[in-house]
């Protein structure tokens, strides 16, 4: 069974910087894109960003363009998000999502539980 777990997640000031891991596992993870969205209260979920399988294409929304950097340790099974320049309005649930294809198709299929980014002004 499909396991994703975050961590990295935590209270930071604006302007300072987090960097988010996911672990996989129960499944060939070099052969799926994955992404990672994030969720605030009373805000519909956004994909933050996508990686294709083999690190050949990345995606990124427009709100984080230039502040974070999504990349993948194949071999040791995990995705990482750097998150640089943080700002308030980052503060949100961050979820760690494996697409269901080896590019980033935005057809999702396993999410992990999340993990809480909370920027202070």
């Amino acid at each position: 069974e499909a396991e994703l777990v975050e961590s990295g997640g935590g209270l930071v000031q604006a302007g300072g910087s987090l960097r988010l891991s996911c672990a996989a596992s129960g499944f060939s993870f070099d052969d799926y894109a994955i992404n990672w969205f994030r969720q605030a209260p009373g805000k519909e979920r956004e994909r933050v960003s996508c990686i294709s399988s083999d690190n050949g294409s990345t995606y990124y929304a427009d709100s984080v363009k230039g502040r974070f950097t999504i990349s993948r340790d194949n071999a040791k099974n995990t995705v990482f998000l750097q998150m640089n320049s943080l700002k308030p309005e980052d503060t949100a649930v961050y979820y760690c999502v494996v697409d269901q294809y080896y590019y980033c198709s935005g057809s999702l299929a396993y999410w992990g539980q999340g993990t809480q980014v909370t920027v202070s002004s």
